[in-house]
């Protein structure tokens, strides 16, 4: 997780991204932000997100972020 924290800080450091739930509906992340992140996301942790992963619901906060990268790790 932490990685995952450090890589959303690189993205905008001035979220606290730890307590944020809203960072898709508050606009925080915009698309070439979620770009970026599934990009870093393949490279840190090998997990490729499929295109009807990229909902509102899996990137609104780094937990759901966490529990997305966790869930297709195990598949």
């Amino acid at each position: 997780m932490n990685e995952l924290l450090d890589m959303l800080s690189d993205l905008h450091e001035d979220v606290d991204f730890e307590s944020c739930d809203t960072l898709i509906d508050d606009g925080i992340l915009d698309s070439f932000d979620i770009v970026t992140l599934i990009t870093q996301i393949k490279d840190e942790f090998d997990v490729t997100i499929p295109a009807d992963e990229i909902v509102p619901e899996n990137f609104n906060s780094a937990e759901a972020i966490w529990n997305l990268i966790r869930r297709l790790d195990e598949e």
